[in-house]
């Protein structure tokens, strides 16, 4: 953690939260060689091209299931709402944007209040992906605008086989509440770099779950910037990285406004050789931004030997005047112990695995309001421990506990 006084003095280089570029221009951005800080874990080999930026020669479909009174729309690219808020800080996402050709646009009206959720189906339709190769590439643009005092819930759902690179833009209007859920349930080949960028109005409140599956490569930036004083986030993540699987989420919260509060929560499991997970946690609390309130945690959960977890958290402080910032970060074994009780109660070891994983997941996965994407998602979860053979030992100590405040 970097605290940093009001009288400006500069960062300790090795503490501070990095400052991409930000362009619009893909051109702008360097291609990256993996030395990079926002690289340095991303396999760049498996992301079959998207540096940079090849035609689209794969489909991904857009399915927008909405109540009445929501508007659904399919922008131009040259429709000034696109990237009203959001620059793209890395090569990928700036060629998504260039190369999207238009974007899908959601927006809730002032006040409005819809029972049941906005789904957006995102849904790969690779030609290639039978014949085990590459998946086809496809860009995409999803901007979603909640008007002022409005509340709704959006679920984004990837499904099928391409490979992908997408930005999602939201909008959070004053005083709004959006509960946003993105799960990633790609075919196993798959490959998705996203953006998913989150601009919070003054007393708004944002309620985010990503949620991380299937898929070869998935490498995931949120970021949220408050655009008034009273703003509240909180993002919320599950992932299960399996043998040979790279599973990325780099957050990255500004506090630039007063009185703003945010709250990181993510957890992953992983098992299998070759399963490798990222969490990069960036929180920045601007000289301005007296009265923030921030904590971000993450906990990684590793069933098997091979499997390797990656996590970092960073917290810089601009100001004296926070009400509380902190991070935790731990990364362990499989609870022998919780198994062994589980077992002598006469349960079996594949249900017993099946229950404490179950356990780990539920403080995120239970959050969810949206019931059958809630049991589809623990579903599926229990599908790939069903697979592990019972005679699996545990895995050996994979890290230990950092706390930060």
């Amino acid at each position: 953690m970097v605290v940093i006084d009001a009288t400006g003095r500069p960062p300790m280089a090795s503490g501070a939260v990095p400052r991409p570029v930000r362009s619009r221009n893909p051109l702008d951005h360097d291609v990256p060689t993996g030395r990079e800080e926002a690289w340095r874990f991303t396999p760049l080999r498996r992301l079959r091209g998207l540096l940079t930026g090849p035609d689209a020669d794969g489909k991904v479909s857009v399915t927008v299931s909405a109540p009445a009174g929501i508007a659904v729309e399919q922008l131009d690219a040259a429709d000034p709402r696109i990237g009203r808020s959001y620059t793209p800080a890395d090569r990928v996402a700036a060629f998504a944007l260039a190369r999207a050709g238009g974007a899908t646009a959601i927006t809730i009206p002032a006040e409005a209040a819809p029972a049941e959720p906005v789904v957006v189906h995102l849904h790969g339709e690779s030609p290639r992906a039978a014949a085990g190769t590459a998946a086809g590439v496809a860009y995409g643009h999803l901007l979603v605008e909640i008007g002022p005092f409005a509340s709704a819930t959006v679920v984004l759902d990837h499904t099928g086989s391409a490979t992908y690179a997408g930005n999602v833009e939201v909008h959070v209007g004053h005083g709004a509440s959006l509960t946003f859920v993105s799960l990633q349930d790609w075919d196993a080949g798959a490959v998705h770099v996203g953006a998913h960028a989150y601009s919070i109005g003054r007393d708004a409140k944002l309620r985010s779950f990503t949620v991380t599956l299937g898929g070869d490569l998935v490498r995931l930036s949120p970021t949220v910037d408050y655009r008034g004083p009273g703003g509240d986030a909180e993002l919320n993540g599950v992932f299960f990285t399996d043998a040979g699987q790279h599973q990325e989420h780099r957050l990255l919260v500004t506090h630039t406004p007063r009185s703003c509060r945010s709250r990181v929560t993510y957890k992953g499991a992983l098992r299998g050789d070759g399963a490798h997970s990222v969490w990069i946690g960036d929180v920045v609390i601007n000289a301005d931004a007296v009265d923030t309130d921030t904590y971000e945690l993450n906990r990684n959960l590793v069933l098997t030997d091979g499997a390797r977890a990656d996590s970092v958290p960073n917290l810089e402080i601009l100001t004296g005047e926070v009400v509380g910032a902190g991070h935790a970060s731990a990364t362990g074994r499989f609870d022998d112990e919780a198994l062994f009780y589980l077992q002598s109660r006469g349960i079996p070891p594949a249900e017993a695995r099946r229950l404490v994983v179950h356990g780990f997941f539920a403080e995120v996965i239970d959050r969810i309001e949206v019931a059958d994407l809630r049991d589809r998602i623990m579903a599926s979860v229990a599908a790939r421990l069903g697979e592990t053979p019972a005679e699996d030992e545990p895995a050996t100590p994979a890290g230990a506990e950092t706390v930060g405040a």
